[in-house]
């Protein structure tokens, strides 16, 4: 009996393709996911799915859960392996797009693009007023140096940055090998850093990590 699977959220053609040599595959992103949930031996998603204890629990020929993107903080993973569920990823898919799109902001908070951007468009010429500053000799403090974090700090080292890192998962040698200097704690960070970037993986110890009360906040840090 080939296996079936449903795609709940848009995926590439190709990806589509790939999954219709081997499977039988429905395409529905509106559908009462609770009805039908139980019709399928695997579930792909992306980040607008939410897989709640209630939903897994409902999918009684579920096998695979595929989460076609980096984390999989949207899926019950508990519950999905009380039920024996595979629950898979693709912790590389949007890794150089997601350090691109950082780098990106960090610029436009450095040179005040959006609002330059905006004064121009109601026919103001501010340049004194937001020419911001040069990121070249600047810090940059990235907390959680995983995949995207690496990734951020080889292109920011690249802008002239010094780059001081936290992540207690990551060997030492890594942080150097990219030219980022490692740091003990996420204080440290805040207190050298003159721009600070977060990477961290969302779950309970992490979650708050960023707020108020943390020392970016109480420093005025960018």
């Amino acid at each position: 009996m080939t296996a079936r699977v449903l795609v709940r959220e848009a995926i590439s053609d190709a990806g589509l393709a790939v999954l219709r040599e081997r499977f039988e595959v429905d395409v529905d992103y509106d559908g009462d996911l609770a009805a039908r949930i139980g019709e399928y031996d695997a579930i792909v998603i992306r980040s607008a799915t939410r897989l709640t204890a209630e939903l897994i629990e409902r999918g009684e020929r579920l096998r695979v859960i595929g989460r076609a993107g980096v984390g999989v903080d949207n899926v019950d993973v508990e519950a999905a392996t009380r039920r024996g569920i595979v629950v898979a990823n693709a912790p590389e898919s949007t890794v150089v797009s997601a350090a691109e799109h950082t780098i990106g902001l960090l610029v436009a908070l450095a040179r005040n693009v959006p609002q330059a951007h905006a004064a121009l468009k109601q026919g103001r010429w501010e340049r004194s007023r937001w020419g911001g500053v040069e990121l070249a000799d600047k810090t940059l403090g990235v907390l959680g140096f995983g995949r995207i974090g690496q990734q951020v700090a080889r292109r920011a080292v690249g802008l002239g940055m010094d780059v001081v890192a936290y992540d207690p998962f990551v060997a030492r040698d890594r942080f150097r090998d990219l030219g980022a200097e490692p740091l003990d704690t996420p204080e440290e960070v805040y207190e050298r850093a003159d721009f600070v970037t977060l990477h961290l993986p969302l779950t309970q110890e992490t979650r708050g990590a960023v707020g108020r009360a943390s020392p970016a906040s109480a420093a005025g840090g960018a």
